[in-house]
């Protein structure tokens, strides 16, 4: 086929580009809430459109606010993610009044407010809510993170100077389901998982006043059983650099998904991201990239020494 573009004084002129359309605000924003949720949850993109049956291709569209999903889709995403439908679209309807109030109450309020809300209506409800004034601070210490931020050893090492059991809740999980967690990811799905992970909690609390409990790195993607730490735990969010994260699941023969995945480094620094909003809630933070082991211990002994005795 002959192009109908001409040349003009022995010069090939460029073709001029087509503008794509722009895209959607609320499509953007939807897929924004797809990719958050999916990396709260550890999830690959890949694991997650296998979970909702849809295409890999289709959900990076949905992601990237390229592609505009049936109803049908996002009711599959939302079942796969574990999430109301009203979280994946960013609006909450309800029947009831108070609760349209309350949500009116709490619109553009800072962070700070909202911490000091869900801690008044914790202890208002009974649940607790979080450490609260004048209320004996709690002896359990409870260690975040991503793996192998390093809970497993600073948790042992803290329990033995403390005199305090150690509990390591992935241990604690197996117990309860009679396998590994792979096996139960991977017989049962995340939804069976998160409903152990919830009961080794409770038992966990239930069983010991003074303990230092290594919790499992998606624990904050269940806000029900993360609200249960933050009310009767004191709690440590131990950081690490992503590339340190990575280095110590390797080296201790992790051979799960994120160790496995060509994209790891992309997949961790992605979960990291989606998680770091809800990590911060511990209430103190110490770095293990920052120093040598021997020292995160002296700094990670020392402040939690403090938390408990206040």
């Amino acid at each position: 086929m002959s192009s109908n573009i001409v040349p003009v004084d022995g010069l090939t002129p460029t073709v001029p580009e087509v503008e794509e359309p722009a895209k959607h605000p609320f499509l953007m924003q939807l897929g924004d809430r797809v990719r958050g949720l999916r990396s709260r949850k550890g999830m690959t993109r890949k694991a997650l459109a296998a979970l909702a049956d849809v295409s890999e291709r289709h959900l990076a569209n949905l992601e990237y606010g390229a592609g505009n999903p049936s109803i049908l889709i996002l009711l599959q995403v939302a079942q796969a993610l574990q999430c109301p439908m009203a979280e994946l679209l960013g609006d909450v309807t309800t029947t009831s009044a108070e609760w349209l109030l309350l949500r009116e109450l709490l619109e553009g309020r800072d962070e700070a407010t909202l911490h000091r809300v869900r801690v008044a209506v914790g202890e208002l409800l009974g649940t607790g809510g979080a450490q609260g004034r004048g209320q004996p601070r709690s002896q359990r210490v409870a260690l975040i993170g991503l793996r192998g931020a390093g809970k497993s050893t600073l948790g042992a090492m803290l329990a033995e100077t403390l005199d305090y059991p150690f509990v390591e809740l992935s241990r604690e999980i197996e117990k309860f389901a009679g396998c590994s967690v792979g096996e139960i990811q991977a017989l049962y799905g995340q939804a069976a998982y998160r409903r152990y992970e919830r009961r080794a909690l409770e038992e966990a609390i239930q069983i010991y006043p003074e303990a230092v409990i290594a919790t499992p790195g998606g624990i904050v993607s269940d806000p029900a059983t993360f609200n249960l730490l933050l009310a009767h735990c004191s709690t440590v969010w131990l950081q690490a650099d992503p590339e340190d994260h990575m280095q110590r699941v390797v080296a201790q023969g992790d051979t799960r998904p994120m160790a496995a995945s060509k994209e790891a480094m992309d997949d961790l620094r992605s979960i990291l991201h989606g998680r770091a909003a809800f990590y911060a809630k511990a209430e103190l933070h110490v770095d293990t990239s920052a120093q040598p082991l021997a020292e995160t211990f002296g700094i990670l002994e020392r402040r939690v020494r403090e938390l408990i005795a206040r």
